[in-house]
This record gives structure tokens, C-alpha cells and sequence, in this order.
């Protein structure tokens, strides 16, 4: 995990928040290199959930709602971690995270009378991350919505409005709006990529649990009887685009909620073989119709569909895939981390699946020479045109090798001073390291060959 979080600093793809300030805990800024694999993984997740699917279509709902939306959606009143508080040095640390960290479990939907009790029997054995002590508060409820003063002009104002704690809400609220716009038939979907926010107690895990992260979800509704057939489907759906996404199977594996929340038909989260362990990487979860209903009763809107086959009216059922963008870039990097003796050195490599690779091809000129760069950089701006494409001529050959091996670029293209007399340049494979020659003329039909 170290080596996974150096290389994402020193290459341009995580920094830590507001770092020259002292950084901000559990929030995370996403570098040059960064920026460019999220949205590979955004576009790659937008492909196979819209574009792919005459079923779904998209959406971008507003990161502030109607404080409405959270009150009927139950989060005011339950959208809470547990909480404890070490009485010597007083850190807050999640009473489940502390557990889990000697090998205790304390399921999610436990109350907090449930994982208290737990606490208690095992407080001989939990030590405060920060000072080692043991001697801890109650566990209490600690609510994650993060609040805001949009629009408080006034200190006599009440009632808070909250950055969306997740992004489906805008989905649900949305809900009547499509139906009416898009005249969809049932079953279908609605997805979205967007910002959501939550107090955590305690972010950790680098990248895996923050204050602010993105998320990519799809809600899809169903008729009340359709729903665990469609369910089903989705599971084996979700599955298999991660496989498509290039992430390895063998680091893949299904978990099935035991304790579930009273509206809930069933859940399974699809877990990663993350560097600290098994954990959540996407979930998939059959809601009822919940939330349909929740928002029917606190709009006064009516959220019924209409069956013109079947002659019938009923609030639709919910099947949902929901998925952190933040931890399947994770999983992206951990899956494509690999390290080799070349010549006697360690060489790190990112064995990104090419389509996601933030840089396709590097042109590496063999030296700073003016010969030389007349024939590159019409090189680069021929190829600039079909690939992202980086021009790099700074330092020793190997050097830059190894520099676009770590950020995972599948091709290097090399222009020596043989290329003045064959108009023929080096092409250098990331992961076998062979390098072929190749006319600059067909240069973009043979990369364009490589890429499909």
C-alpha cells in the first residue's frame, strides 16, 4: 500500500488535499496523471451503464436538495456511525473500525445498544489509534450529512441544508420528472455520476474512505414482481463489466448482507482483494419500494405508474448498483501495480488495461537535438489528434522509460538519428518491453491496430 500511495504522489495522480496548508483530513485532490484514469473510469462505467443499454438513461442531479428530501429519506433521523471517544486524549474513532481492527465484527444495521455491548465485551482488547489508551465513552450515534448555511441569511433559521450524502436521492426525487419527459416503459434506469459528502469519524485507508468522493449509481424500477428476476441480472451485469473494466477476477468476490435494513429484499456488495484486505467495491441492492413511497408521502406527489398492458397502478420496486469511483480507482491501481528485476534494477510498472492508461502513447526523442525535434514533434501532433499523447525529452532514455512505466503508458515511441535516413522510429511495448520499427507514415494506423 505504501509503494501503491508514493507512486501516486511522485507521478501526478493523488495529492493530498490543501497539502501546503497542513492538508485536510480525508479529502484528496486528483493530479494530471489522476484526472485522466477517473475519467477513463467514469466514461468506461458511463459506456456500459447508458450508452450500452436502451434501458437507461442519465442524469446530473443538483449537490444541494430541498432539506425535504432528507428528512423523508430517513437520513436526519439514521444516517449515523458509531462513535467513541478515547477519555485521555479525546480522539473519535468509529467503534466498528476499532473493532475491526482486532478482528471483531459489527455489522452496519446493528443499533447502537447492539455494538455497545460488543464494546464492552471486548474493551480489554481495543487500543485508541492515536495514544494506545483504553479507556473509552459510550458508543453514540454520530449523524454523517454534512451541513451548510446556502442561503442562511439569517441566525433565527433552523432548518440546515446538507451536502447530498449520496447521489441516488437526486435519482428518486427525479423520478416522476423522467417518467414524464422520456415516456420510459418499465423496467428502466436511471444512472449518475456525482460528488457526494459525509462527516466521517475517522477517513482512512487512503483514497477508500473519504469526506468527499465521487459516486456512479443507477437506480432501475421495476414492477413489484419483476424485481428479483431483474435483481439477478444485474448482479451477473455488474460483475461482468468489472471484468471488462480489466480488473482480475481472482480479486473479486461476493458478499451477501446478513442484517439488513427493514425495507431492503436483499444486498451483496462485490468486495476487492484491496493491499489492507477484502472490502466494498461496489454493492447491489434490492430496495423495495421504499423510497418511492418515502418521497411520495413527503412531496404529496403521487409516484404511482400506470400499467396500460395489465390495467394497474403500483409504486415501482428499486434494484440499484452503486459504486465509489475513488475506491475503483483504487482497485484499478492496486490490480495493475507490479514490479520486476530488469538488469539488476527494480522497474515499477502500472499494467493498466490500455483503455484506460491516462497516457497512450510517449514520444521520447533521443536527445534535445534540433534534428531530432523536427521530426518528433510533427510526430506528436499527428498522433495528438487520435490518442492522449505525451512529448517527453528531459533526462536519459531509461530514465523516461521507467517514467512512463509508472504511469502506465502502453507505448513509447522512440525518434534516433536513424530516423533521418529511414523516416522509421522505435516503438517500445510497456509490458514485454520489445520494441518493434515501424514507418512513421503508418504510425497512426499501427497504434490505431493496437488500441482496438
Amino acid at each position: 500500500m505504501e509503494k501503491i500511495v508514493s507512486l501516486a504522489k511522485r507521478r501526478g495522480f493523488v495529492f493530498a488535499s490543501s497539502e501546503i496548508y497542513g492538508g485536510l483530513g480525508g479529502v484528496y485532490d486528483y493530479g494530471p496523471m489522476g484526472v485522466e484514469l477517473l475519467n477513463n473510469i467514469k466514461a468506461q462505467w458511463w459506456q456500459k451503464m447508458v450508452r450500452e443499454r436502451e434501458d437507461i438513461v442519465g442524469l446530473d442531479s443538483a449537490i444541494f436538495m430541498s432539506p425535504k428530501i432528507w428528512v423523508a429519506s430517513g437520513h436526519v433521523a439514521g444516517f449515523s456511525d458509531p462513535l467513541v471517544e478515547c477519555r485521555t486524549c479525546h480522539t473519535r474513532s468509529r467503534a466498528d473500525h476499532l473493532l475491526e481492527d482486532i478482528g471483531v465484527q459489527a455489522d452496519e444495521k446493528m443499533s447502537v445498544e447492539e455494538v455497545n455491548g460488543i464494546f464492552s465485551a471486548n474493551k480489554e482488547k481495543i487500543k485508541c489509534p492515536k495514544c494506545g489508551g483504553k479507556d473509552f465513552t459510550e458508543v453514540k450515534l454520530f449523524n454523517l450529512l454534512v451541513k451548510s448555511n446556502l442561503g442562511d441569511f439569517s441566525s433565527g433559521n433552523n432548518d440546515p441544508v446538507y451536502l447530498r450524502g449520496e447521489t441516488c436521492q437526486g435519482i428518486y426525487v427525479n423520478y416522476k420528472n423522467v417518467l414524464d419527459s422520456m415516456h420510459p416503459k418499465l423496467p428502466f434506469g436511471i444512472a449518475q455520476i456525482g460528488k457526494a459528502f459525509r462527516n466521517e469519524i475517522t477517513a482512512r485507508q487512503f483514497i477508500f474512505r473519504t469526506r468527499e468522493f465521487e459516486q456512479m449509481e443507477m437506480q432501475y424500477f421495476t414492477a413489484p414482481e419483476e424485481d428479483m428476476n431483474e435483481y439477478d441480472k444485474l448482479k451477473e451485469y455488474r460483475f461482468a463489466a468489472l471484468l471488462e473494466l480489466g480488473i482480475k477476477e481472482e480479486n473479486l468476490k461476493w458478499h451477501k448482507h446478513e442484517n439488513l435494513v427493514f425495507y431492503a429484499k436483499e444486498a451483496y456488495d462485490i468486495e476487492y482483494k484491496f493491499p489492507f484486505g477484502w472490502a466494498e467495491l461496489e454493492g447491489v441492492h434490492a430496495r423495495g419500494n421504499y423510497d418511492l413511497t418515502q418521497h411520495g408521502k413527503g412531496s404529496g406527489e403521487n409516484f404511482e405508474y400506470f400499467d396500460q398492458q395489465k390495467d394497474r397502478r403500483f409504486i415501482p420496486h428499486i434494484i440499484e448498483s452503486s459504486a465509489g469511483v475513488g475506491r475503483l480507482f483504487l482497485a484499478v491501481l492496486s490490480d495493475a501495480y507490479d514490479e520486476e528485476e530488469v538488469d539488476g534494477e527494480i522497474r515499477s510498472v502500472l499494467r493498466l488495461p490500455k483503455h484506460l492508461a491516462p497516457v497512450k502513447v510517449a514520444i521520447l526523442p533521443l536527445s534535445k537535438k534540433e534534428e531530432l525535434s523536427a521530426i518528433a514533434r510533427p510526430i506528436f501532433d499527428t498522433l495528438k489528434k487520435h490518442f492522449v499523447v505525451s512529448y517527453d525529452e528531459t533526462q536519459s532514455i531509461g530514465k523516461r522509460y521507467r517514467r512512463q512505466d509508472e504511469i502506465g503508458t502502453p507505448y513509447c515511441i522512440t525518434v534516433d538519428f536513424e530516423s533521418l535516413n529511414d523516416k522509421a522510429v522505435t516503438v517500445r511495448d510497456r509490458d514485454t518491453m520489445k520494441q518493434e520499427r515501424i514507418a512513421i507514415e503508418k504510425l497512426p494506423e499501427y497504434l490505431k491496430g493496437k488500441f482496438e
